[in-house]
């Protein structure tokens, strides 16, 4: 049995927190879940660089 390696981008745990504390502030001040996702979404991509997340 052969498994595929899969890189996957790990980040950093301070990033990490800076993300989750930074999604919690968007649900508190954001009311429509479209915007709610639209800001989740840019947040994301300034870390990781990639628009699809």
């Amino acid at each position: 049995m052969i498994k595929t390696m899969v890189k996957i981008r790990v980040l950093a745990k301070s990033i990490r927190k800076h993300i989750r504390r930074e999604k919690a502030r968007i649900r508190r001040q954001v009311a429509d879940l479209s915007e709610q996702q639209r800001q989740i979404t840019a947040l994301y991509s300034r870390f990781t660089g990639n628009t699809s997340r």
